[in-house]
């Protein structure tokens, strides 16, 4: 059975494991960072053995299969603790080294150094086994992703440090013998961090299959996206690797730089991998793996190629050698470190838990014999190179350019990759420039920060500020919270959105069929913005709803997704109804569907004497909709309710804009005198109509100009203009000063058409 540790046991967990991760990382900086390279060089070591020394990480992984067959009898966080406290001892080896060398024996000063290295990588690797099950345990939940990467940060982090204070110590020249100083510290915290992973719970025992190796690698190579990412992480590690290993040996052998330099660099290539591990735990969890793991890796080459580009002549200055050193060492961390750390993310969420402890030593044993063959061979190609008579610097392009070739073979095999829920890499890309995605993240990792109801309402008004969509499954969690005033601005969030997902659609009409009178009409009307038609049964269920405010945005939302059959239902419904909020609500669908028919209804609201005006206004702008003026007439409706005296005034404005538009259109047409005298006998007898109808509200003069109108030039239909006509001698209508307004609006406009249309 798997086991599952509470919430209260995984944080207390992953604090012993982060303590535990401090003192590693100490530890392995200062055994086996770059201060055991330069140490080597400091002795005289030729390229082939700096390769050697760096293939000695990878091979230790082929150690693993050791590390399964102990697990079986003892348990793996014992053996994990032993390979730690074991490695850690035998570096004293290579602690006695400087000792050695001062005694004039350095062919065996070196042995000891190669000999502490191999062995500590040796227990490392059987230690290692209970590296992917401890993180399978630690690392649940919606933050895997992040909580991976906040480990590598941290080791990154004090990786920076070490290089900071190597560099330091280095840059000054010391004695050899301060090497034996700084192991002597390595081996120490080495020791801790072996006692200190003991407080981590044992992680589950069966995931254990029990295959053997020639099954894991049969399993592996039967399904085709994790062959195809073996493949592309084969490449990833070897480049990688040689790229990070050899750039040292570059520095200093064909530059000349000496060890407090490259400490230096060093320094800069350790805050490379932080801010790409700060990058991918800020980004990861919310556009996936495998973008990162691209984006990262193709950063890795820009780089290279700038290195491979970059002329010798360049470095005969001090200055600009070093500044171009430090980019670049910072470039190629944050690249190639930063595409093997998120690979492991990656390889987590692509293999079954179950499967977890035999397909790591899988992925252990593809990066071990990645690295150990790229670094290994990689040094004998330089030693050659070097014996046929080129020069460093050429010998070390030829490794680059090789480099390079394999990097974009493995970009060009991506597309491969099994996406496991990561969005497309174009999607990927907009949200890493998009200063509103950006900003959007942030403020969901705040909100799971959230201390209080207070703050997350904060936050979660701040998101309908700042709409994303990668806001999405975060604001349906709050949706469901106890509180209703976090669950309506979550609801609110959405409604930003120009895309919401099926997820969020059922989500919504979950909403609107259990929550009426609380958050019910929120969904409703991001139903209808959606045009979600799963949702139009319920929709007009609850169209007759006792929640008014649900039932008038269940209404527009029908007429947003045009349920023409449902129109005479909302017809019906706000004709009875005596619910001023509810009628306006169904007046304004009605405005949405744009049906002529509607007009009748509407007008038939407005004879009641007793309505509020505002209910009065919103149904003469949805008759105005229907008829095609609503945004025109908008802002000669808003002067007359500023000042009701202006009804008069504004009827004639229409008449003498109307008038001078055509004028205007006339002269650019060069229209004939037959064309003139025509459009003038219409625009006199409408202005003959606006004042009777204007002045007296006598609109017979003004109906029989809307007869006249010739069909072929009129845009509206004939049932509307019929409509309008008997609208207009409607003596009962006719007080409604606005009404008038929007008949004369529309006359006019019909005026400008003709104008507009005839020859």
């Amino acid at each position: 059975m798997a086991v599952h540790l509470s919430p209260y046991r995984l944080s207390k967990a992953r604090e012993s494991f982060q303590y535990f991760n401090i003192f590693n990382a100490v530890s392995w900086n200062l055994l086996v960072g770059i201060i055991i390279t330069l140490f080597a060089l400091r002795l005289g070591a030729s390229p082939t053995y700096i390769g050697f020394l760096s293939a000695t990480f990878y091979i230790s992984l082929f150690l693993l299969p050791v590390g399964k067959l102990l697990a079986r009898r003892f348990s793996i966080i014992g053996i994990y603790s032993f390979g730690w406290i074991a490695r850690s001892f035998c570096m004293i080896l290579a602690v006695a080294a400087p000792f050695v060398d001062y005694a004039g024996y350095r062919n065996l000063a070196l042995l000891l150094i190669m000999l502490g290295v191999l062995l500590f990588h040796l227990f490392r690797g059987v230690g290692m086994i209970g590296n992917n099950p401890v993180l399978s345990l630690l690392a649940t939940g919606p933050d895997r992703g992040s909580y991976m990467t906040q480990i590598q940060i941290i080791n990154s982090a004090i990786g920076m440090l070490g290089s900071f204070l190597v560099a330091m110590i280095l840059g000054m020249e010391p004695p050899i013998f301060i090497f034996s100083i700084l192991l002597s510290a390595g081996v120490i915290t080495g020791i801790i961090s072996g006692v200190m992973i003991k407080e981590v719970p044992e992680p589950d025992r069966v995931k254990d299959g029990g295959m053997k190796l020639k099954e894991i690698f049969k399993e592996a190579l039967s399904q085709d996206y994790l062959k195809h990412f073996l493949i592309i992480f084969f490449l990833v590690v070897l480049v990688s690797g040689v790229t990070r290993t050899f750039i040292i040996v570059y520095a200093r052998e064909v530059l000349g730089h000496n060890d407090g330099l490259i400490s230096l660099y060093s320094v800069f290539g350790g805050f490379g991998f932080l801010v790409a591990g700060m990058l991918i735990k800020f980004l990861v969890d919310r556009i996936g793996a495998k973008p990162l793991f691209i984006v990262c890796f193709v950063l890795g080459i820009v780089s290279l190629i700038i290195l491979i580009f970059f002329p010798l002549s360049s470095f005969e200055n001090v200055a600009p050698s070093i500044l171009f050193m430090i980019f670049l060492f910072f470039m190629l961390n944050f690249g190639f470190l930063g595409s093997e750390g998120i690979a492991q993310t990656y390889f987590l969420g692509l293999v079954p838990s179950d499967k977890m402890l035999d397909m790591g030593i899988l992925y252990f044993f593809v990066l071990g014999f990645a690295g150990a063959s790229g670094t290994f061979l990689s040094g004998l190609i330089i030693d050659l190179l070097l014996f046929i008579g080129l020069s460093p610097f050429v010998s070390y392009k030829i490794l680059f350019i090789i480099m390079l070739a394999l990097s974009v073979l493995a970009v060009a095999n991506q597309r491969k990759m099994k996406p496991l829920g990561s969005l497309p890499m174009s999607d990927a890309l907009e949200v890493i420039f998009s200063f509103r995605d950006l900003r959007a993240i942030s403020l969901l990792d705040r909100l799971n920060k959230a201390k209080d109801s207070d703050e997350e309402k904060t936050l979660l008004t701040e998101l309908h500020n700042n709409p994303s969509n990668l806001a999405i499954d975060q604001l349906l969690e709050r949706a469901r919270s106890p509180m209703l005033a976090t669950r309506q601005e979550s609801i609110r969030a959405l409604e930003k959105m120009d895309y919401i997902g099926e997820n969020a659609e059922l989500a919504l009409i979950e909403d609107i069929k259990n929550n009426p009178y609380t958050t019910a009409y929120i969904s409703a009307r991001l139903l209808g913005k959606h045009k979600c038609l799963a949702a139009v049964p319920k929709l007009r269920e609850l169209a007759f709803s006792g929640d008014y405010m649900l039932a008038g945005e269940s209404v527009i939302a029908l007429a947003k997704m045009n349920d023409a059959k449902f129109r005479p239902n909302i017809e019906e419904l706000i004709l009875s109804s005596d619910n001023p909020r509810l009628r306006i609500m169904g007046s304004e669908a009605l405005g949405i569907f744009h049906d002529p028919e509607s007009v009748p209804v509407l007008l038939n609201i407005l004879r009641d004497k007793n309505q509020p005006p505002y209910l009065r206004d919103e149904v003469i702008l949805s008759v105005a909709a229907i008829i095609d003026n609503k945004k025109k007439f908008y802002n000669i409706l808003a002067k007359y309710l500023k000042d009701n005296s202006l009804a008069v005034t504004l009827a004639f404005d229409e008449v003498e804009s109307t008038h001078e538009f055509i004028k205007n259109a006339l002269n650019k047409k060069k229209a004939s005198n037959e064309t003139i005298s025509l459009i003038s006998a219409y625009a006199g007898k409408l202005n003959h109509a606006v004042t009777g109808y204007a002045n007296e509200k006598k609109g017979d003069k003004l109906s029989q100009w809307i007869t006249d109108i010739p069909r072929e030039y009129s845009k509206a239909s004939g049932n509307l203009r019929s409509i309008i006509c008997r609208s207009v001698i409607d003596d009962e209508l006719n007080d409604i000063d606005c009404l008038r307004l929007l008949f004369i609006h529309w006359a006019a406009q019909e005026l400008k058409i003709i104008a507009a249309k005839i020859k």
